[in-house]
């Protein structure tokens, strides 16, 4: 995407649109199934962000840790009820250490494609093994992705068409680096707002093969927080990793 700065993506502007445009209504469930998988174990988030899954978390028992890179993202939660409970380390959720441990480790939204390589995505789970205690696990949840099966590898979508605004989802795949370049547009009669973002997408087994990596292997996976069944017509999973018994595969294949 032209003129695009990763960086920026979740900067001041998109952090006081992010609760309007973010919250999918499915926070309620989402929390009951983190809740049930942290079994009154400390938890770490992975981008926290303004606390959309955290703050909830933590109302049911849970004590809840955060990473995140945006500062105007935690700003927000700072200034919701309980927002400074949260503690934070702020840095690359693929790098930065909290220096604990936990029992769940989850990282939800679709937010590991902002990891715009495969190694930086590998780094992310092997922190993500780091944090965890023996017994722990990591949550994921992503969308299966669609791009690649679009004509030419780009579309235009419309989100919403209203008689005062539309929403426009614009994007362009390209299959080589798996980066998905995508713009919400939202115009209406007074202005035009774009909320660019890059992402680097991939499909469950791929995430399979990381987890190996890392020293994790596939629990459980879901079609969704219901523990509805994963198929073929899913449009996301929620993936549960645990620790390997036998170690990393590096260790094993050195035995």
């Amino acid at each position: 995407m032209e003129g695009f700065d990763p960086r920026t993506s979740f900067g001041y502007e998109a952090s006081q649109r992010y609760d309007a445009d973010g919250t999918r209504g499915d926070e309620e469930q989402t929390v009951a199934f983190l809740t049930r998988h942290a079994s009154g174990r400390d938890a770490l988030e992975f981008a926290v962000g303004t606390g959309r899954i955290a703050l909830p978390l933590m109302r049911t028992g849970v004590r809840v840790d955060g990473v995140e890179l945006s500062p105007d993202m935690v700003d927000r939660m700072r200034e919701k009820p309980d927002g400074d409970m949260i503690e934070v380390t702020m840095g690359d959720m693929s790098r930065v250490a909290t220096g604990r441990s936990y029992g769940l480790v989850y990282l939800v939204y679709n937010t590991i494609g902002n990891l715009l390589s495969q190694d930086d995505q590998v780094r992310c789970f092997e922190n993500a093994a780091r944090h965890l205690t023996d017994e722990g696990v990591f949550v994921l949840e992503c969308r299966i992705p669609t791009a690649p099966a679009r004509p030419g590898h780009q579309y235009v979508d419309a989100e919403h068409l209203g008689v005062d605004h539309v929403g426009l989802d614009v994007g362009r795949y390209d299959p080589v680096t798996q980066i998905l370049d995508r713009n919400h547009v939202r115009i209406s009669t007074d202005e035009i707002i774009l909320s660019p973002i890059r992402l680097r997408l991939a499909h469950p087994p791929e995430f399979d093969l990381m987890a190996r990596i890392a020293g994790l292997r596939l629990r459980e996976r879901w079609g969704g927080w219901e523990g509805e069944p994963y198929t073929a017509t899913s449009w996301r999973h929620v993936s549960v990793y645990e620790r390997r018994t036998n170690g990393p595969a590096h260790e094993q294949e050195a035995v």
